[in-house]
């Protein structure tokens, strides 16, 4: 087959060629001329935008018998042999496939000896990101002190793959995605050589669809010229790159603006027989509105449009959109394309979604339009007849901060939070005894257990930071770490309920239950026993103290409870 695809026999062969990269080719040219190469080089960008080709060039430039220059001569023998692949000193490695320890092994033991061709021996290694980290490992060494006369050149389009131990042994150069005019140009240049005819507007579309990648973009025109008869024509370049056209979107968004939903169901129906994809279809929508509003932002950035031509259609649209219908179509638009990744009827979500933006334009216009200029008014009128008779009240005196006052004193109400029931609290604490609290601290973990059990887990999540501190034998005082877990727990009728039957059915008892946060516990406790009226019972029912402090205890034995006092 003697056909070659037009990015293989186009490729680059100087620098000069390597388009959209001049920070890069400028540096490598100036480091040859001063004879300062550097042992290992890392290539790193997108796809298709030159990196291993201008591997291939550095290899040559410092191989050619007339270096040190600035561009390989292509004319000597080692030029020559570079380029068709017959010099053995110039190792081209794919790292997909060769990954792994041992091909990283056979490469340090071989750059050790001489080249046997030229000057010196380079090893291009691209998508270097696909080593294995062991291979990565075997690399490093040699990476880091190569013999004088080997190179290493790693090309990827994954840098954030590479170990840092590697990038920080190499010289790193970053390709950038090539301008559309500059993939233009290039395609026009290829054209010109080739005598082959081209509408200038199916260039640029397919510049657009090649998303700065040159070797994309080539592919995309060798397929047009093969598809095409005499003349590659837009439609031509609407077909290869399954792009929908301009005028398509042109009218589409008249049709949205012109709140026509009848004629924008109709060109999708046409847009969908055409065969085009329709999740194709809504991206190039929402770069059209993108790109729509671009141009209203920043008219002069031409260059900075994705995929519309600045035709007089496209012009006259962005005209009559505003800044925040855009917004909205985009915002509705990308809401579609995700919901249409997860259905298996997409064109339901396309129809719905003209529609929503149509009914959404309408909304949006009439308010502008005035539409409702009679609301508008009547809700004006209200407003001046409320403000004359608050004007009448002032002037008879009458004051309206009387009906402020009921909003005042509920406010200062939230702000003091859950206050707990200090006179039931209070009666039950002259009543606790310490064998009802230890009946009740005996059967709670049970109660909490069988809550989780039943499904109740709400009703058990209330009380992980409660413990009961005090119970008579008709009431519990339960305390809350938190004040509005009280709160929650004692406004929560089913809580109540659901406790009180628990218990019921462990103990044989119907309780009351009282609770309070552990702040105002501490509070109401120490009042409590600073009463010297109820000291005793205070003792008696509130006695964890003694019962769980065993020094207490022993105190108690030793010297009487008569002779003890116990403090906090």
């Amino acid at each position: 087959m003697n056909y070659q695809a037009l990015y293989r026999v186009w490729r680059p062969q100087q620098f000069i060629d390597v388009v959209g990269q001049e920070h890069v080719t400028k540096t490598l040219q100036n480091a040859l001329l001063q004879q300062k190469i550097s042992h290992a080089y890392l290539f790193s960008g997108p796809r298709g935008t030159g990196k291993t080709s201008a591997a291939k060039i550095l290899a040559k430039a410092v191989n050619c018998e007339r270096a040190p220059i600035s561009e390989p001569c292509n004319e000597c023998d080692a030029c020559r042999g570079i380029t068709d692949g017959t010099i053995p000193d110039v190792i081209e490695i794919d790292a997909a496939s060769n990954n792994g320890v041992e091909e990283i092994r056979d490469i340090r033991d071989k750059v050790k000896f001489a080249p046997s061709s030229v000057p010196y021996k380079v090893y291009i290694i691209d998508e270097v990101h696909m080593l294995s980290i062991g291979a990565f490992n075997a690399l490093l060494k040699t990476l880091e002190e190569p013999p004088k006369h080997v190179i290493f050149i790693l090309a990827t389009t994954e840098p954030h793959k590479i170990p840092l131990t590697i990038i920080s042994r190499c010289q790193r150069f970053d390709f950038r995605r090539i301008t559309s005019q500059a993939i233009v140009n290039r395609m026009r240049l290829i054209m010109d050589e080739s005598a082959i005819s081209c509408e200038e507007k199916a260039l640029q579309m397919i510049a657009r669809a090649a998303d700065g990648g040159m070797r994309d973009a080539l592919s995309l025109l060798d397929q047009a010229i093969s598809y095409s008869n005499e003349i590659v024509t837009v439609e031509d370049a609407l077909t290869v790159t399954g792009a929908v056209s301009q005028n398509f979107l042109n009218t589409l968004s008249r049709a949205i603006l012109d709140r026509d939903t009848v004629k924008g169901l109709q060109s999708l129906d046409e847009l969908l027989l055409a065969g085009k994809d329709s999740n194709r279809f809504i991206e190039d929508f929402i770069f059209f509105y993108r790109d729509m509003l671009l141009y209203k932002t920043a008219p002069n950035l031409e260059e900075s449009l994705e995929r519309v031509l600045l035709d007089d259609d496209f012009k006259d649209l962005a005209e009559e959109h505003t800044h925040e219908q855009i917004y909205e179509l985009i915002n509705l638009l990308n809401k579609t394309q995700q919901d249409m990744r997860w259905t298996n009827h997409p064109r339901i979500f396309l129809e719905v979604a003209i529609v929503k933006l149509c009914q959404l334009e309408t909304a949006k216009t009439s308010g502008q339009l005035g539409v409702n200029i009679p609301e508008i008014q009547s809700l004006l009128n209200k407003l001046t007849t409320l403000e004359e008779e608050l004007t009448s009240l002032k002037q008879k005196g009458v004051a309206v901060v009387a009906e402020a006052q009921p909003t005042q004193k509920k406010a200062r109400t939230n702000r003091k939070g859950f206050q707990a029931p200090l006179g039931k609290i209070t009666e039950t604490l002259k009543n606790a005894t310490k064998q009802e609290l230890q009946t009740v601290k005996s059967n709670w973990g049970v109660m909490l257990n069988s809550l989780v059990q039943n499904q109740m887990r709400s009703q058990a999540a209330l009380l992980n930071e409660a413990e009961p501190v005090a119970a008579s034998t008709d009431s519990i005082i339960i305390k809350f770490k938190y004040e509005i877990h009280c709160q929650m727990a004692l406004d929560n009728v089913k809580f109540i309920e659901t406790i009180t039957n628990s218990l019921y059915q462990l103990i044989g008892k119907r309780y009351n239950l009282l609770g309070v946060p552990e702040e105002q516990w501490l509070n109401i406790r120490e009042e409590f026993l600073n009463s010297s009226h109820h000291l005793d019972s205070a003792d008696e029912g509130d006695g964890e103290e003694r019962q769980d402090n065993p020094v207490v205890s022993e105190a108690i034995k030793l010297f009487g409870e008569e002779l003890l006092e116990v403090k906090d």
